[in-house]
C-alpha cells in the first residue's frame, strides 16, 4: 500500500511533514516527499490522503471490553469494532472480568481470542486475587503469560504496605502498575462529585478527598519505591498537583486524563443523568481547568478513554442505583480536538502524543511510532472536519456526547497494514 499525499505526524520524533508512506508486510518501509513513491507491484494499493493527517494508530491504556463474564456490555470482537473506528490500533484492557484476570489461564484464554481481532489487544493482570486486595498475584507467571501491566481497576488498594510490595514487584519486573484511586469510607453514592449538584439533586455523592488522601499516599509510594505508577483516570485539581510535585521529586509516576474530564463537569448529570454518572465522577470547573493545565505542563502524559460499556437496561435505573461509565473509544480523538486542540490548550502534535508514543513507551509496546520498519499501525483523520456523533460501533451506546457536534473526523484505521475502519461517508 501506499498513502499518497498525507501530513505524516509523528509526535515520538516531532516530525510533520507532507508525506507519502510505502507500506510492505505489514510495516513502514519508506516515508518521503509526495511524488517520490511510485507502486511497482500490481498488488500495491495506492490511498489518497490529501487534506488529512496521518498519525501513530492511537493506543488506549484503559479500556473494558468486558470479555469474559459481562459480554452481554461488550466483547472482545464489538470493542474492537469501536476501537477501530475510533483510530485505535492498540488497546490495553482491565482486569476486572468474570473471572478475574489473576491467573494465567484466564489471562492466555483472552489474548489467543484476542489475536482473532483486528487491532492488538493486550491485557492487564490483576494487582491482587480476586481483586480483594489481600494477596498478591503470581505477578512474575502473569508477566510471562502475556500480561503488560497490573491493575486492580475499579476497586482501590487500601492497605499501604500491600501496595508498597506491588510496587516494588511491578517494578523488579519492569511492568507499571495502575491504581483506582478512591477511598470508599469518605463515599455514599459513587460516581456523583459530592458538592452544589448533589445538593440539587438532594442526595449525597463521592467528594473529591476520596480521590486525593489515596493519591497522596500513592505518590509518596512511588517515589519511595521508583515503580512506574499509573494514576487512572484523575478527576482532582489536588491529585493533579500531587502528582506534579512528586513527578519534581523524582519518582516515575504517570497520570490518565478521560476526555470527559477535560471536557465536562458535574452540572452535566442535572442534563444527562446516568449518562453523566462515571467513577470517578465528574467534579468541578476548576477541576476540570485543572485537569487541563496538567495535559499542558506534562504532569497528565497519558489520555485514556476508560471505555465502560454498559447495557441501556442498566443505565436507565435510577441515578444512584445506575452503574458507573460511559463508552469512550469512538469520540476520543475528536473530543481532544474539540476540548483541547481547538481552544489552544494543546497542539495538535501534543494531544496526539498522550495518545500514541508515551501510552507505547510506558508499556512497552510496539508501535506509536511512524518511522521506517515501525508497525504499519496508523489513523487518518481531518482535523477540522466537523461530525455528529451518531451511531456506535460498540455493542452499548452509553454516553452523554449522543448528538454532540465534534470536530476532528477519522477517515481510516489502518493496523498491521491492514485497512480495518473506513468511513464511507468521508
Amino acid at each position: 500500500m501506499i498513502i499518497k499525499n498525507c501530513l505524516l505526524m509523528n509526535p515520538r520524533t516531532n516530525f510533520c511533514q507532507k508525506s507519502d508512506i510505502l507500506i510492505r508486510d505489514g510495516k513502514i518501509r519508506e516515508i518521503a516527499a509526495p511524488g517520490r513513491l511510485t507502486a511497482d507491484e500490481a498488488s500495491e494499493e495506492t490511498l489518497d490522503a490529501s487534506g488529512l493527517v496521518a498519525a501513530p494508530g492511537l493506543i488506549d491504556t484503559h479500556v473494558h471490553f468486558r470479555d469474559p463474564g459481562f459480554t452481554y456490555k461488550e466483547d472482545l470482537h464489538t470493542g474492537s469494532l469501536a476501537a477501530a473506528k475510533g483510530g485505535f490500533t492498540s488497546v490495553i484492557c482491565m482486569a476486572n472480568t468474570k473471572p478475574v484476570t489473576d491467573s494465567a489461564e484466564t489471562l492466555k484464554d483472552i489474548l489467543e481470542r484476542a489475536k482473532e481481532e483486528k487491532i492488538r489487544i493486550y491485557q492487564a493482570a490483576s494487582v491482587s486475587l480476586g481483586l480483594k486486595g489481600e494477596t498478591m498475584t503470581d505477578m512474575k507467571a502473569l508477566k510471562e503469560a502475556g500480561a503488560c501491566g497490573f491493575t486492580d481497576d475499579g476497586i482501590p488498594l487500601m492497605n499501604a504496605f500491600f501496595t508498597k510490595q506491588a510496587m516494588e514487584e511491578a517494578k523488579a519486573l519492569n511492568c507499571p502498575i495502575s491504581l483506582h484511586e478512591e477511598d470508599k469510607s469518605f463515599i455514599a453514592n459513587n460516581g456523583i462529585n459530592e458538592g452544589i449538584v448533589t445538593e440539587t439533586l438532594g442526595i449525597q455523592g463521592s467528594p473529591a478527598v476520596a480521590e486525593e488522601v489515596l493519591v497522596a499516599r500513592d505518590c509518596m509510594l512511588a517515589l519511595e519505591t521508583g515503580a512506574h505508577t499509573v494514576i487512572q483516570h484523575i478527576s482532582s485539581g489536588n491529585s493533579v498537583a500531587m502528582v506534579r510535585m512528586v513527578k519534581a521529586l523524582g519518582a516515575n509516576i504517570h497520570a490518565e486524563a478521560t476526555p470527559h474530564h477535560f471536557t465536562l463537569t458535574d452540572e452535566a448529570v442535572l442534563k444527562y443523568g446516568t449518562l453523566a454518572k462515571m467513577n470517578p465522577p465528574l467534579r468541578t470547573e476548576k477541576d476540570r481547568l485543572a485537569i487541563i493545565e496538567g495535559l499542558k505542563d506534562g504532569t497528565i502524559d497519558l489520555i485514556a478513554t476508560d471505555h465502560a460499556p454498559h447495557s441501556q437496561e442498566e443505565k436507565e435505573r435510577p441515578l444512584t442505583q445506575a452503574p458507573s461509565g460511559i463508552t469512550g473509544l469512538e469520540t476520543s480523538l475528536a473530543l481532544g480536538i474539540t476540548s483541547l486542540v481547538k481552544p489552544g490548550h494543546l497542539t495538535l502534535m501534543e494531544l496526539l502524543e498522550k495518545m500514541t508514543c508515551n501510552p507505547a513507551a510506558l508499556y512497552h509496546l510496539p508501535g506509536g511510532t511512524l518511522e521506517h520498519d515501525a508497525p504499519a499501525d496508523l489513523v487518518l483523520f481531518d482535523p477540522e472536519e466537523e461530525w455528529t456523533v451518531d451511531g456506535f460501533a460498540s455493542r452499548s451506546s452509553n454516553s452523554p456526547f449522543t448528538g454532540w457536534k465534534l470536530s476532528g473526523k477519522i477517515h481510516c484505521t489502518i493496523c498491521g497494514g491492514n485497512i480495518i475502519y473506513k468511513n464511507e461517508n468521508a
